[in-house]
């Protein structure tokens, strides 16, 4: 298949009839959107033209959809109304939030329609199994399972959209500006309605205009820039951790945001965020404080820097995100632990993303279920190759060695740490009966579901076996590691970007993760996880039909 950059002529001082700041899964949406219906598109895009798409394409593939054929397979009954209660109990929204409130509406009742039916056409489809995440914890969360992962992860998603772009890059109606960034919206001399973008090549500096009908932001969020997190941190949790991974593009670094704020757009939720407990540093790092965000392992004992195990409430990720990333952020040092051995490790560990799951990314079913089967003995084995925060050792005394090794002092005394998960393994030797711990109840209630028990290991002690012979052991490295931004760009249910007044500024959208998935901040506090590529499109669809409408 050609590539959509290679097929574009970079002439200056094009017109159109809409141009969209940000290749991203948002911004081809749209793109192909309006396309289909005869217009002339122009994106402009900050990344190189292999990596158009975005972020989308090493994205797990992951979505938040309900009356699926998926759902009605494995006898689960969901509804719109269901799905919108569970997303106002997480979002814990204030009564100010009209837009995001009206947004999360609107996907209860359109996500199948203009999501999961949208991508059936494009010949996309999902695995058989529904996922259930973010159960809620304090706060109820997803009530019955709705994580759909696309058959081929994000990065199918992408090259098939992509594809479908090809005729009218060939025939010249869509043009694609890689390595190019949207300074700035342009108004008309009377101040009212946005005529144009200003450009900037960012391979020579070169400065040029581009005339539009409609502009369209979608430029991503804020967390690409760590410095912007940090000034946004949530205030309720204190000061932000000096050190923080970066697990977003830094080419999403929220300046464009700037530009609409300037322009009059209303811009909310900043400090409202979804990041992850689990970051670990990637092991082929693209910049500084690239991070890799883990699927963290349900069985394994999460510590602090000196082995403490963190509580009271212990720390088991599906159940509440928001929550591990608070307790996290609490801790005196900017760096956790994870605590497991061999056997947890390849039934439980995962990568977040595309290439870390080459079986759902390459469609390859028989490895994807001898993996399930005997597990992921190839994943542990490279991440224990091939990064530094990821420990294997064969007793507690050397296992201590190498963790202190990875830190500024010795934080970590055998003895104590040993004594720590010794408490944990007693719960082994006494039997079923009186096993009293809140992590061996979570895990077992996460067994309950099909899906999760293949995923899940029978609670067990982690420094032997059942015979008593030890295990190989392993210490996970942990750090925060910044992910999506769920404030955004104020809009209306026609993606229109929104002033301080409420009014639509004329000719101006903005899609996608840059409107905070829509209203500027529709996931509230907490998303119910999966509402990021699927709101990503309804979000563009949307945006789509509006400008047509329009014209």
């Amino acid at each position: 298949m050609l590539s959509a950059g290679k097929q574009m002529k970079q002439e200056k001082n094009n017109d159109c009839q809409t141009v969209i700041a940000g290749g991203g899964i948002a911004g081809l949406t749209c793109a192909l959107e309006l396309l289909e219906s005869g217009q002339q598109v122009i994106i402009v895009d900050r990344d190189t033209q292999e990596r158009l798409g975005g972020l989308a394409r090493w994205a797990f593939g992951g979505m938040a959809l309900n009356g699926t054929k998926q759902q009605d397979r494995m006898k689960i009954q969901d509804s719109a109304e269901l799905l919108l209660k569970d997303w106002h109990s997480f979002a814990e929204f204030s009564e100010q939030d009209q837009w995001p409130k009206l947004w999360a509406k609107l996907y209860a009742e359109k996500n199948n329609e203009m999501v999961y039916q949208w991508l059936a056409k494009l010949g996309l489809k999902f695995l058989p199994a529904v996922n259930w995440v973010e159960r809620g914890l304090y706060t109820p969360g997803n009530s019955l399972p709705r994580y759909h992962v696309l058959w081929g992860t994000g990065w199918q998603l992408v090259e098939a959209i992509i594809e479908k772009l090809q005729p009218f890059i060939k025939q010249e109606k869509l043009k694609i500006y890689s390595q190019h960034k949207v300074i700035k919206p342009l108004v008309d001399p009377a101040g009212e309605n946005v005529v144009a973008v200003k450009v900037e090549d960012e391979t020579n500096h070169d400065v040029f205009t581009i005339k539009a009908d409609s502009i369209v932001i979608a430029c991503g969020g804020i967390n690409g820039s760590t410095e912007r997190v940090k000034a946004n941190w949530y205030k309720p949790w204190g000061d932000p951790p000096k050190d923080l991974l970066n697990g977003a593009n830094p080419i999403s670094d929220g300046k464009l945001h700037d530009q609409v704020q300037l322009l009059g757009g209303n811009v909310t939720h900043q400090d409202k965020m979804w990041n992850y407990a689990a970051g670990i540093n990637h092991p082929q790092a693209e910049f500084p404080g690239h991070g890799l965000s883990l699927i963290p392992c349900k069985s394994a004992l999460w510590m602090d820097h000196q082995g403490k195990r963190i509580g009271p409430q212990p720390l088991v990720t599906g159940f509440d995100t928001h929550y591990l990333c608070q307790q996290v952020a609490k801790q005196k040092k900017p760096w956790t632990w994870q605590i497991l051995n061999w056997d947890i490790a390849i039934k439980e560990l995962a990568v977040s993303g595309s290439q870390h799951n080459p079986s759902i990314k390459n469609k390859k079913m028989l490895s994807v279920l001898k993996e399930l089967l005997f597990g992921n003995q190839r994943l542990v084995m490279q991440l224990a190759e091939e990064c530094e925060d990821v420990i294997v050792a064969d007793s507690i005394e050397e296992l201590s060695m190498k963790m202190n090794e990875l830190t500024d002092n010795c934080y970590i005394k055998i003895d104590y740490l040993k004594q720590q998960i010794l408490n944990y393994d007693k719960q082994f030797t006494q039997g079923k009966s009186l096993q009293n711990d809140d992590q061996i109840r979570r895990i077992q209630h996460a067994r309950q579901w099909r899906p999760d028990k293949l995923r899940t290991c029978q609670p067990s002690a982690i420094l032997t076996n059942k015979n008593g012979k030890a295990h190989k052991l392993i210490a996970i490295k942990l750090q925060l590691i910044s992910r999506k931004s769920l404030g955004g760009i104020q809009t209306n249910l026609n993606s229109e970007v929104l002033d301080d007044d409420g009014h639509a500024i004329s000719g101006l959208y903005a899609i996608g993760e840059a409107a905070g998935f829509g209203g500027g901040g529709a996931n509230g506090k907490r998303s119910l996880e999966g509402t990021f590529l699927s709101g990503c499109i309804l979000t563009a669809r949307i945006a789509a039909q509006a400008i047509l409408k329009c014209k």
